[in-house]
């Protein structure tokens, strides 16, 4: 691990609860490397786990928020402009409007859960105008869990937390599964419909 992302992480650590919501939200460290953390300070008791998941949801969300409103607000002319800036390339904007297009708004869900498309799919449903009440629901839904298995990952490998990709794998694997048959069934019934 690299000495900005260690230093990262302590001064947020010094933020308690509060410091998981913000290192969610400003997205500078994967958000497993922060829930991971989060997990081994519960293992130390310095964090209580049912608000740890609850700082980790709120984070999240409001992550996903941020994004979904530059969609709404600005558009995707103003995203390939400034996107570089928060780590969002145009190809990512392209494979999450593509995504977006062909599933509709039950891949905001489910997209939740694939690498590279699941922070861009909220930049979609903003530019779509999808109902903020629903990107929400969709948004917490997946957020929670995702929440929950790294937070007690980190809790389990306690000092070993840094390790915490690796150990996550085969649970990562079939929460991908999972998300990808739900993301598909919610498009036959949508076409059916």
């Amino acid at each position: 691990m690299s000495n900005f992302i260690y230093s990262v992480l302590m001064a947020l650590s010094s933020l308690g609860y509060f410091g998981i919501a913000l290192g969610l939200m400003i997205e500078i460290i994967p958000s497993e490397i922060v829930l991971g953390y989060g997990g081994y300070l519960i293992s130390k008791g310095a964090l209580n786990y049912p608000l740890a998941v609850i700082s980790g949801v709120i984070g999240g969300t409001i992550a996903q928020l941020f994004l979904y409103w530059a969609g709404y607000y600005g558009g995707r002319p103003f995203l390939e402009r400034y996107g570089k800036y928060v780590l969002i390339k145009k190809k990512h904007i392209d494979v999450a409007e593509q995504w977006f297009e062909k599933f509709g708004a039950g891949v905001i869900f489910s997209a939740r859960f694939i690498p590279v498309v699941r922070h861009a799919i909220s930049i979609p449903a903003g530019i779509a105008k999808m109902p903020i009440s629903k990107f929400v629901l969709y948004t917490v839904a997946a957020i929670l869990p995702w929440t929950i298995l790294f937070l007690y990952l980190g809790e389990v490998l306690g000092k070993n937390w840094a390790n915490i990709k690796t150990y996550a794998e085969p649970y990562v694997l079939p929460f991908i599964i999972a998300a990808v048959i739900i993301g598909v069934i919610y498009y036959l019934i949508k076409r059916k419909k």
